[in-house]
């Protein structure tokens, strides 16, 4: 394959950026940066940056403290991106859910609904019937998928992944000290140097519930371990239980 190839699927799909107002910029991941620093750029060079790359690109931003960016050029016909609004919630969404059928006549949703709007309804009826458990909203979640919520009438965010991380998701800390969640690695590596983590699989990261937990084992502690000196990660997240295993690849 040559480089050209290479360059052209590698190219980001999908990207969200928040104020340290939404999100407080995760400990592990400002010390990740501190070990060993590196170049940064600022939030908004980091967005501009991605509707530079993309031509087709659609970016939306909410506020001042928010944005939000996708296309769909290149995209998997497996992993498709999507993106919607409703009642003030946006979700950018890629992948696949297999149990979308029955999830649809679960929260009582047309035929014609897509993954994106059922995370939606799937998201408010956490947020409406709390304390429901967020672990139940995503465990339900069949298939490959990585999604990004926020909620501008909370300013409350929800990110999660698979349990497989067969959708590739990504964080890290811009030089502005905002959060930012992409599936494209090289993207944040050139934003936020090395702090920057895969985002763990089978996890979710929460406002509401105060950071990062695992939806498989939510009583579980999530701990982060200094990466390795050549890696392009500054940490890594690892979901502690009997014996300890890696929520990373």
């Amino acid at each position: 394959m040559n480089s050209s190839r290479t360059l052209e699927r590698e190219r980001e799909k999908m990207l969200g950026v928040f104020s340290s107002s939404i999100v407080s910029p995760p400990d592990e991941l400002v010390a990740a940066g501190s070990r060993t620093p590196s170049p940064k750029v600022t939030a908004a060079k980091l967005a501009a940056r991605f509707v530079e790359a993309n031509s087709s690109a659609v970016s939306v931003q909410i506020g001042d403290d928010v944005q939000l960016a996708y296309t769909h050029y290149n995209q998997s016909a497996s992993h498709p991106r999507s993106f919607a609004v409703k009642d003030e919630i946006f979700c950018l969404f890629e992948g696949a859910l297999d149990n979308l059928g029955s999830l649809k006549q679960q929260y009582g949703l047309a035929k014609s609904a897509n993954e994106v709007l059922l995370v939606i309804e799937a998201y408010k009826a956490l947020r409406d019937r709390a304390p429901y458990p967020p672990n139940h909203v995503v465990g339900h979640l069949e298939g490959n998928f990585a999604f990004i919520v926020f909620d501008k009438s909370t300013s409350t965010l929800f990110v999660a992944t698979d349990q497989q991380a067969k959708v590739p998701l990504y964080w890290g800390i811009t030089a502005d000290g905002y959060v930012a969640f992409a599936d494209d690695a090289d993207l944040l590596k050139g934003a936020c140097g090395k702090s920057l983590a895969s985002f763990p699989q089978g996890c979710y990261y929460s406002t509401a519930v105060g950071g990062l937990r695992s939806y498989e084992n939510p009583k579980n502690k999530i701990t982060a371990v200094p990466a390795e000196e050549e890696e392009i990660w500054g940490a890594k997240f690892m979901v502690e239980g009997p014996s300890i295993f890696a929520a990373t690849e």
